[in-house]
């Protein structure tokens, strides 16, 4: 659905991402992991077409240079990092933006825009503060917002920044079930730092490290002990549950 071939960006003379390849595949939920700065939001701005990229990046098949602005925009929605809102708008209008590239800023909103707001706002559970001014929601409330936006667009792919930052434990896993849903029509890629979120709801994780994908794997090969250690300097137990063991973190290793 969504490819990059070894993908370069730079930022000056800074090297943020180094020859990236991957693909996000309808029907899969992919969720991209790694330390802080090793260039996770580089890579989905980049897949976004938000940023200048190196390589090749293609879409449904087609090079993303053969896509209008307004059509990429149809294909892929994309979920940015932080939800700041500087005007009281009313959510279900904040949640209308994302059917902008279905129509333009001077036409009425059609009944299908209107159905797919009403879906979105019902899926988040944020339908109740449809006519609240976003700037009296908590920060988590935003955040379910967001995804509303994005999920609006009923777009085939689906990118998103750490979408279950700051929500409560409940949310967290509502937002990784959306995603989960999402996936059955089309490609989901999500920048995650919970590892046991990745291993519960993800198809593939990749791991990044200095710029580069270092695991690109089912969830228990990407997300091994020893990998784990190697990427994110911590050790890790591993518990069994219903669906299998899983590796939670626990100390702090040696690793730099």
């Amino acid at each position: 659905m969504i490819e990059a071939r070894d993908v370069d960006v730079f930022y000056g003379a800074s090297q943020a991402l180094r020859r990236v390849s991957l693909k996000a595949e309808t029907g899969q939920v992919t969720c991209v992991l790694g330390r802080n700065g090793v260039g996770k939001t580089t890579l989905i701005r980049a897949l976004a077409g938000l940023l200048p990229a190196d390589g090749r990046l293609s879409l449904q098949g087609r090079p993303f240079a053969s896509y209008a602005p307004r059509e990429r925009a149809r294909a892929i929605a994309y979920l940015p990092q932080g939800h700041v809102f500087h005007w009281p708008v009313p959510v279900a209008s904040v949640v209308a933006l994302g059917r902008y590239p279905h129509a333009d800023a001077f036409t009425p909103p059609s009944p299908a825009d209107q159905a797919a707001v009403a879906r979105s706002l019902a899926a988040t559970g944020v339908e109740a503060m449809a006519d609240r001014p976003i700037t009296t929601l908590s920060g988590g409330e935003r955040a379910r917002v967001a995804l509303a936006r994005a999920l609006a667009t009923e777009a085939p792919v689906l990118l998103a920044d750490e979408p279950t930052a700051s929500l409560d434990p409940r949310h967290q896993l509502v937002v990784m079930e959306l995603l989960r849903r999402g996936a059955q029509h089309g490609a989901v890629l999500a920048v995650v730092h919970d590892l046991l979120l990745a291993a519960r709801f993800a198809d593939r994780v990749m791991v990044m490290d200095r710029g580069r994908i270092v695991a690109d794997a089912a969830p228990a090969e990407a997300l091994g002990p020893a990998r784990v250690a190697d990427v994110f300097g911590v050790e890790t137990v591993s518990v069994a549950t219903d669906a299998g063991s899983v590796n939670i973190p626990w100390r702090i290793s040696e690793r730099p």
